[in-house]
């Protein structure tokens, strides 16, 4: 039976009460301690690497949730993948033990990233994630034995929305970020050369001085290319308005040493898009050129250079003025129009593709016609005002005493701004190469004008011929109205007597 007698007394409930607080306060105390203690000796990625192994210890493995991450979504790059790998750059730390060093020839610093098998753990607004890269090999029938490279991002399942809807995105906008700080033109081509590698395509760095400002061209058509440019990337919304793919397309002409390879680095430079070097002789079908080409990333140029002449595409001809549609097991005119402005022009934004010829007039007049080829460059030989280019560039002056001499030189003499450029080079001396110039200047226009005379002369004697050819005729005619034969003779030889 409860008595009041069992009760314990004030005094010994607030003895008991104040022993009880000192001890706690005392082990938060020590623990306090030991956490400032394990800061400073543990890095901050091993002790969310300890936390998530002991974490793992007593958690129930059928509440973590694992998103698989490929680095191709069918024919395209996954663009996730390409910003999470991008990102996990930033979260190798020195007691990681597999990781992947790279550097090709042009590149500045060595490129760390992680290596499959290697795992990764970062926090988010206090849920911690954990990476892993993995990579499977599977069968191609074209391309033969294929890796795929896979990232693992593992979580609790509860936070699954937060994963998706906020920490991705975040992921997405640091690589952006991250990109952006690091950001160097590549050129890209078939097979891997010492650089980084997406599926078919290899690439490196593009290390190419060439800008707007050093062109040697036509001073109103480099500002009207420079201003159709800066169109172009205004207009996304205009170009989903309109309801047109996002792209726009170049063609560049003119002989060779013109400048054509320069304007498209030039072009590169200024809008800082990746270049795509497409050699058509690489590729044997419809289907490898649609997979080569939709696996291209956004903000980039698709180069074809010399399309006239770089492959006899499979014609073609299905009737009388048609064109054939092929098979994927040729490469056909239709396979590459159909990228240029058909169904498959839409897989991707912000594309440029440069076509560029030595000669327009053998260009296949179906890659000519409108919303193809939106713009025609004529690339030229050389004029006064790109020697004023060259000479800026080459020897540091814009005013010179034989520059009038050479200006009038340039109006009677084809020459592209590559010769120009080769004896500007000749001398340090401005005075010796601007010389040396003028003798290059002469010697061609004294060239040029013996050419035309041997070709007057050619035409003379082509004209005395058909003159001696019309007498013969008159003859014949002659002998036949009187009916009285005459002695024919060749032009030149005497009549016999």
């Amino acid at each position: 039976m409860f008595s009041l007698k069992n009760i314990p007394s004030t005094s010994s409930i607030l003895s008991t009460y104040t022993t009880f607080t000192a001890s706690a306060m005392l082990i938060r105390s020590i623990a306090t301690e030991v956490q400032a203690i394990i800061n400073q000796l543990i890095p901050e990625q091993l002790r969310n690497l300890l936390l998530s192994k002991l974490g793992g210890l007593y958690s129930n493995p059928s509440s973590q949730m694992t998103l698989l991450i490929n680095d191709y979504d069918g024919y395209s790059i996954n663009e996730l993948y390409e910003a999470s790998h991008t990102y996990l750059q930033t979260k190798i730390t020195p007691s990681m033990k597999r990781l992947k060093v790279s550097k090709a020839p042009r590149d500045k610093k060595v490129i760390v990233n992680i290596h499959k098998g290697q795992k990764v753990v970062d926090m988010y607004e206090g849920i911690q994630v954990k990476w892993e890269m993995t990579c499977v090999d599977t069968k191609d029938d074209e391309q033969g034995k294929v890796e795929i490279r896979v990232l693992e991002l593992s979580f609790h399942n509860k936070f699954m929305e937060t994963v998706i809807n906020s920490y991705l995105p975040y992921v997405t906008e640091r690589s952006k970020a991250i990109k952006e700080e690091n950001k160097a033109v590549k050129l890209f081509s078939l097979g891997n050369f010492c650089g980084d590698y997406d599926g078919a395509w290899g690439s490196t760095n593009l290390d190419h001085p060439a800008t707007f400002d050093k062109l040697a061209m036509d001073p109103a058509v480099k500002k009207e290319l420079v201003d159709d440019l800066d169109r172009f990337v205004r207009r996304r919304d205009y170009y989903k308005r309109v309801g047109k793919a996002w792209k726009r397309g170049y063609l560049l002409y003119g002989p060779p040493g013109t400048g054509k390879s320069s304007l498209i680095a030039a072009i590169a430079n200024y809008l800082k898009f990746d270049i795509y070097d497409l050699e058509l002789t690489s590729v044997s079908s419809n289907s490898q050129l649609r997979g080569l080409l939709v696996s291209t990333r956004n903000r980039s140029m698709l180069v074809i250079e010399d399309i006239d002449c770089s492959i006899e595409l499979q014609n073609r001809q299905a009737g009388p003025g048609g064109y054939g549609q092929g098979t994927n097991d040729e490469l056909t005119l239709s396979g590459l129009l159909n990228f240029i402005d058909g169904l498959w022009s839409s897989c991707g934004d912000e594309r440029i593709i440069v076509f560029t010829t030595n000669h327009k007039e053998k260009i296949d007049p179906a890659l000519l016609r409108p919303g193809r080829m939106d713009m025609h460059i004529h690339m030229s030989y050389c004029t006064p005002s790109a020697f004023r280019v060259l000479a800026s560039n080459y020897l540091c002056i814009t005013n010179h005493d034989l520059f009038n001499e050479i200006d009038q030189l340039m109006l009677e003499v084809e020459v592209t701004p590559a010769q120009v450029a080769e004896e500007l080079m000749k001398s340090e001396d401005t005075d010796i190469a601007l010389q040396g110039l003028i003798n290059f200047l002469r010697d061609r226009k004294l060239k040029s004008e013996n050419c035309n005379s041997g070709g007057r002369e050619a035409d003379l004697e082509e004209q005395n011929e058909s003159k001696a050819r019309e007498r013969v005729c008159a003859i014949d005619k002659i002998g036949k109205i009187n009916k009285k034969p005459i002695r024919k003779r060749k032009y030149g030889n005497k009549r016999k007597n």
